[in-house]
């Protein structure tokens, strides 16, 4: 108010702390100063910095001017890379990132995929509110906020090779965005389709062979897996093996339980495997992704209750998503006690939440990767990319069939 006064009574004003120019003019603007409010609105800009912009910009919600806005936008766009884990960042409206996106496509800026992953983030703190709620309903709300924002990206803003490390967020694009990125170079398109339909054409020419190669090297090798409907590669059962680490294991085990042979129901199942000790499960879906686990402790029957096995691990074998190859997730150090879980009315079951697990008729699965098993580096637990890892999907995969070794 000295301030105020001092310019109301000599006609002149000091500007000694920076951070006091807001309430000068919303001073201002109360008593209708409207030089010393232009004076301040020139003023501003120039006083905003690094250090002192989220400050600002959130005060400027109440005096909506434009000039702070854009600065503090230029600053945000400048430092987003270093701030975009800021907690300030999360505290903006989906109005202000609507019109951060509009300043940065009025720049004809490309976006980044930090800005991608702020965006991913923003939604998923937004969203905390839905955790007790179906996980459907959770999703759906995600998609609707990220249909929002990606209805306002125009193709050019995004690089071929940004919206290559988006597939993990395909579920969220609106198609409209998808078909218009995918058409963007129409021939290259064209000629691609063609090389993938040749060498289909040329694997399925030489699967027989193949088929047959791995079937001998299986039997000689192998020959617990000989009769496996599900492992038909060399290649994989060498990983088991490698993975497993047993060799007394591997040559005494025996198929005790197969879906197909003694009928897709959980109390069969446990009937096979419950006290054996040490089980390998292995699950194929109809769409052809081979993933399952190993615990060194075993099932128990119907105690409903999750059993501590620092040893379980669980493995993918086959996933055509992006050409991934056989992996090995072990267990975390801090969710050891909920590595499997055994019950009547639940199929093989491992990790809290589920990491994977099967219903009663051992159908459908369910896959919340990530929940108790460690994540392939550069995948984040609760996104589409993890659920999907094992399966395809969280719970649209379908078992063709299971399998379950033991001694």
């Amino acid at each position: 108010m000295e301030s105020i006064l001092s310019y109301i009574y000599y006609g002149n004003i000091s500007f000694k702390k920076k951070e006091n120019l807001l309430q000068l003019m919303e001073i201002s603007i109360y008593f209708k100063l409207n030089l010393l409010k232009e004076i301040i609105q020139k003023k501003i800009p120039n006083s905003i910095n690094y250090s002192n912009f989220f400050q600002f910009f959130f005060q400027n919600r109440n005096l909506n001017s434009n000039e702070i806005e854009i600065k503090c936008f230029e600053l945000i766009n400048q430092n987003f890379s270093q701030i975009q884990n800021n907690e300030n960042l999360f505290n903006l409206t989906q109005e202000e990132i609507i019109k951060f996106i509009q300043f940065k496509q009025e720049k004809k800026e490309i976006f980044q995929f930090d800005f991608f992953q702020f965006l991913n983030n923003w939604i998923g703190k937004r969203n905390e509110r839905l955790t007790r709620k179906k996980y459907e309903n959770k999703m759906n709300a995600k998609q609707r906020l990220f249909h929002s924002f990606f209805s306002l990206f125009d193709k050019d803003s995004i690089s071929t090779q940004v919206f290559s490390q988006l597939k993990q967020f395909n579920i969220f694009f609106p198609k409209s965005f998808l078909i218009d990125l995918q058409n963007t170079d129409r021939a290259e398109n064209e000629q691609m389709k063609i090389e993938i339909k040749d060498k289909n054409r040329e694997i399925e020419r030489m699967k027989p062979f193949f088929d047959q190669y791995h079937s001998e090297k299986i039997k000689k090798n192998f020959p617990k897996f000989s009769d496996s409907r599900i492992i038909k590669d060399i290649e994989y059962v060498k990983k088991l093996q490698e993975w497993i680490n047993d060799n007394k294991f591997i040559s005494k085990m025996k198929k005790g339980f197969s879906a197909k042979r003694d009928g897709f129901d959980s109390q069969n199942w446990h009937k096979a495997v419950d006290w054996k000790g040490k089980t390998l499960i292995i699950i194929k879906t109809k769409d052809n992704f081979i993933f399952g686990g190993f615990t060194q402790v075993g099932f128990n029957g119907n105690t409903n209750q999750f059993i501590n096995d620092s040893n379980a691990f669980i493995f993918s074998l086959r996933n055509d998503k992006g050409d991934r190859i056989p992996a090995k997730f072990t267990i975390k150090q801090s969710r050891e006690r909920d590595s499997i879980y055994s019950n009547l009315s639940y199929g093989p079951t491992f990790g809290a939440g589920w990491d994977f697990g099967l219903d009663s008729n051992l159908q459908p699965g369910y896959s919340n990767f990530g929940n108790s098993y460690n994540l392939p580096n550069g995948i984040t637990q609760g996104t589409n990319e993890a659920n999907s890892y094992l399966a395809g999907s969280y719970n649209k995969w379908v078992v063709d069939e299971l399998e379950s070794y033991f001694i």
